[in-house]
């Protein structure tokens, strides 16, 4: 692993990442309107979160035109492995087990949803 793997995005920088993520590469403005529908942000603090967030690399910074387009560094897939081991470890006493049960419990799940996590537990057995 990289050492920008290996950075622990805050919750703020996290909710930015989500979104170029799922958007691709964006502008600022392009990110401030999406976390503007959830919550209260002023875009010079969306602005000052994506330029420490390019000092740490966890995004890269094109600058090639007067809007500069910033992509997310860090991967998705090992930023959210990362964070659920760390939840499982310090919150769950190690019980991935125990976490599961929480989510499960506390979000209600579609029958899609539900199917794909039987269908993955049976993989799991067999191996």
């Amino acid at each position: 692993m990289t050492a920008k793997s290996n950075l622990k995005p805050t919750e703020s920088e996290l909710e930015i990442l989500q979104i170029l993520w799922e958007k691709g590469d964006s502008t600022v403005r392009d990110v401030h309107e999406i976390l503007e529908k959830n919550k209260e942000a002023g875009y010079t603090t969306t602005l000052k979160l994506m330029q420490i967030m390019h000092e740490k690399g966890l995004v890269s910074r094109d600058t090639s035109s007067k809007t500069h387009i910033y992509k997310a560094l860090v991967n998705q897939q090992k930023t959210e492995q990362h964070l659920v081991n760390k939840m499982i470890n310090n919150v769950f006493n190690g019980s991935a087990a125990r976490l599961v049960m929480q989510a499960l419990g506390n979000h209600s799940a579609s029958k899609d949803e539900i199917d794909s996590i039987k269908k993955y537990l049976d993989e799991l057995s067999k191996n």
